[in-house]
């Protein structure tokens, strides 16, 4: 940064945590929307400023076609990935001050985001931009390089695409705590019995290790297998030396996040529904565990 003038710095750092999320939210992944991010910076360091009357739209703009860039050419990288894939998951609840988490908006869950992988590169886009961050149509098509229309009926698709395979979240968060207290507890325990009384009978566990770690290969169906693989790998996970499981904040949902000192290990988010569990998303890819680092985190 040595060298750039104060106020080129101030003005790219004042949309820094907007430019992530939107980087986030198109590529799924931590380690590309900081690098997305970075890219972006380097564009608007050198670019001629004098004709940008808005940077935050410019800057989104820029943004957005970094991203996609990088995700089309990361599609053909996940079809070679080895088992599922999900997005990283990402630890929010932290910032000092509450309203420095605005910009994540509400719609950052993993489980929406597993649901956006199935959207076509551009219909994501529109989808982030219009729903998520709510531009309007006009301004998402000077970013995509479409017409008014087009987005327009790009955003219904994605919006009916999203909304036929989104999974409904219970809105207590009392009643979400007990719920996965008590999954947490059965699964450390191998306690099947307890597990199928948690699960819902359509429960589906997805895991990913890429290849790295223990995981299972493809997603398990319905609650007797899921709870049966949770209770023959819970306790063997447990008993690693210094482990240390806590319930956190995870993409703006409960989770579970276990550590050992060397920092976190496995990752878990749930979807409960009508108080029953209805898909548990497990990150054991050790490569996609930075976003839930964190130096101010409890213990």
């Amino acid at each position: 940064m040595t060298g750039v003038p104060p106020e080129v710095l101030g003005s790219f750092d004042a949309h820094r945590r907007l430019l992530f999320t939107v980087a986030y939210q198109m590529l799924g992944s931590v380690a590309d929307a900081e690098d997305t991010v970075q890219d972006a910076w380097l564009r608007w360091s050198a670019a001629g400023r004098d004709d940008v009357e808005d940077p935050r739209a410019y800057l989104v703009r820029i943004t957005t076609r970094l991203a996609l860039d990088r995700l089309r050419s990361a599609q053909s990288r996940r079809e070679t990935y080895v088992g599922p894939w999900l997005p990283e998951p990402l630890l929010t609840g932290t910032a000092p001050d509450p309203a420095d988490e605005v910009e994540l908006g509400e719609q950052v869950s993993l489980a929406l985001l597993v649901v956006l992988e199935t959207l076509s590169p551009v219909e994501r886009a529109v989808f982030v931009l219009r729903e998520v961050f709510g531009l309007p149509s006009a301004e998402v098509a000077a970013v995509l390089g479409r017409t008014e229309p087009a987005i327009r009926q790009l955003a219904h698709r994605a919006r009916e695409h999203v909304a036929a395979r989104r999974p409904r979240f219970d809105t207590d968060a009392t009643a979400q705590r007990e719920v996965t207290e008590r999954f947490l507890a059965a699964a450390v325990g191998g306690d099947v019995e307890e597990l199928l009384t948690v699960l819902a009978p359509g429960a589906v566990l997805v895991t990913d290790g890429g290849g790295k770690a223990k995981a299972a290969l493809r997603p398990i169906v319905g609650a007797e297998k899921v709870a049966r693989f949770l209770a023959a790998v819970g306790p063997e996970g447990a008993a690693i030396p210094g482990m240390r499981v806590e319930l956190t904040e995870v993409n703006g949902q409960l989770g579970v996040v276990a550590s050992t000192p060397e920092g976190p290990f496995m990752a878990t988010t749930l979807v409960v529904t009508d108080g029953r569990v209805e898909q548990v998303l497990v990150f054991r890819n050790p490569d996609k565990l930075a976003g839930l680092r964190s130096p101010g985190r409890a213990s």
